[in-house]
């Protein structure tokens, strides 16, 4: 197969350039994104109901930029005024650096994981005297919750915003030769919509463990796994697919 079309699930994020835009570049390859899933805040008179209160937590837990959208979206609307002395336990650096949208921290103030589950848990486990907040999904993953409970450590899921599917009626007719998928819920979404998807030619390019698994439950193959040791991003993944189809 030639590769000349590769769909994103995910929306274009704004600015002019993308990082996908080197495969337009250098191989002429049409590049188009289309969100999968939308997420959809939950009001804050809900997270009042449930009798939710911020203040009552020393730390806070953030695992994505949706996370941390949707917890200050709620300190806003609850007109609540976050002490100086909050933690920020944050997964990785990308989702630390993020919150500078919203308020500067001091270093004592930010614990950071290096991008793995292991670290992240180590890093609870050695602050496990605190009381955490987790602003969450609907749609989460269960490894931070679970082992919050195995410690015992005093925490409170808040459920902040919903993922839910994307209406992608109107790709019915559109043909791309690899589509790339960024998480589980991506993969629901498309049989959502196509109840009768068949892979056939397609190429599909997977993004975690987590995708990988939820491709092969579904009958798919994940042709372009990332990240791997030579391919440490999603766009140097679909490269050297690229690469390997010119070759033949």
């Amino acid at each position: 197969m030639s590769v000349k079309s590769i769909l994103i699930s995910q929306p274009h994020p704004g600015s002019k350039k993308t990082v996908y835009d080197v495969l337009t570049e250098k191989y002429g390859v049409k590049v188009d994104f289309h969100p999968f899933i939308e997420v959809q805040g939950v009001p804050a008179r809900d997270l009042r109901k449930q009798k939710l209160r911020i203040l009552d937590h020393n730390a806070v837990i953030f695992n994505s930029r949706n996370a941390i959208d949707h917890f200050f979206r709620i300190v806003e609307e609850m007109k609540v005024e976050v002490p100086a002395t909050m933690k920020y336990f944050c997964t990785n650096e990308g989702v630390s650096l993020y919150i500078q949208k919203y308020t500067q921290l001091r270093k004592r103030k930010m614990f950071v994981g290096k991008g793995t589950d292991t670290s992240f848990l180590e890093l609870l486990k050695k602050h496990k005297a605190l009381n955490f907040l987790f602003p969450c999904s609907n749609i989460r993953n269960e490894v931070i919750p679970n082992y919050l409970i195995e410690m015992n450590i005093t925490h409170t899921e808040a459920i902040m915003y919903n993922t839910v599917n994307s209406d992608l009626s109107g790709l019915a007719s559109v043909y791309y030769d690899i589509l790339v998928f960024f998480s589980p819920q991506g993969i629901s979404s498309l049989f959502a919509n196509f109840p009768d998807f068949e892979q056939a030619d397609k190429a599909i390019a997977g993004w975690g463990k987590s995708t990988d698994q939820a491709l092969a439950e579904a009958g798919l193959t994940n042709s372009i796994p990332a990240p791997s040791p030579d391919h440490p991003s999603m766009v140097s993944a679909l490269e050297g697919f690229i690469k390997s189809k010119l070759k033949k």
